[in-house]
């Protein structure tokens, strides 16, 4: 089993990334067993003011995810023998929320949906060009939004600054594209939506194949944001979508 973690870096470009509370910059986990290709997106992370974790091996992608809690994962689809995807639903089965990039060789559509079935908020292609790499990194670790900013709907709110979720008073912790989800259905309340509109606008693709990636979704955030004696705030409308409404 192959582990480094590297935190050296190169001074980073005009607007790099926020210092954490305890004064280091936010670790990127690399998993990708060619070590030529994790060394290249090593550079341009580093370039970008990133401290560098990396993994060639879903073993010790695991381990470092548990003992160093990075900011975001980057993970190869293909590892070898090994699959990226099994990484993220493993992560996602333990309930961790940290973002998961995932990096396809190709952009079929059996690829995206596994994608987005294995709990991967995104995905990108090898090869890949540093600028767009890095504008999509800085899009889950610097995440723009108005100071003070909350949407509201009944007893639910969510803070997009803080990104956070509060429902009578209980704070509801959320995945990246669970809150970006919310969000969306809390933008539009009470407006019924369609699947291919909450699939373009959430994860931004124009598919739907027999992907239940977004039923799949609304289960996990019914299960979460409606407790006990608490009214579904989601309803399904059959065969349309749903919508963000009281019953």
């Amino acid at each position: 089993m192959s582990v480094s973690s590297d935190s050296s870096g190169a001074s980073p470009p005009q607007g790099p990334p926020s210092l954490g509370a305890s004064g280091s910059l936010p670790k990127v986990l690399i998993v990708e067993s060619n070590e030529g290709l994790a060394a290249q997106m090593g550079v341009d992370l580093h370039e970008a003011g990133y401290a560098l974790l990396k993994a060639y091996s879903l073993t010790s992608a695991i381990a470092l995810v548990h003992t160093h809690g990075p900011a975001l994962v980057v993970v190869a689809q293909r590892l070898g023998d090994e699959s990226g995807l099994d990484l993220c639903r493993q992560l996602r089965t333990e309930e961790n929320r940290v973002p998961i990039l995932l990096m396809m060789a190709h952009d079929a559509l059996a690829d995206r949906v596994a994608c987005l079935e294995s709990g991967a908020d995104d995905y990108f292609l090898a090869p890949y060009r540093s600028d767009d790499f890095i504008r999509r990194v800085n899009a889950y670790l610097q995440p723009s939004a108005a100071i003070g900013e909350q949407l509201r709907f009944a007893d639910l709110v969510l803070d997009i600054a803080q990104r956070q979720v509060v429902r009578n008073n209980r704070i509801i912790e959320l995945t990246m594209k669970e809150f970006e989800l919310l969000k969306y259905l809390m933008e539009h309340p009470r407006e019924v939506l369609t699947r291919k509109q909450i699939l373009e606008s959430v994860w931004g693709y124009d598919f739907i194949g027999e992907s239940n990636v977004i039923e799949v979704y609304i289960r996990y955030l019914r299960l979460k944001i409606d407790g006990e004696n608490e009214k579904r705030l989601i309803q399904t409308v059959r065969s349309v979508g749903y919508v963000l409404r009281e019953s």
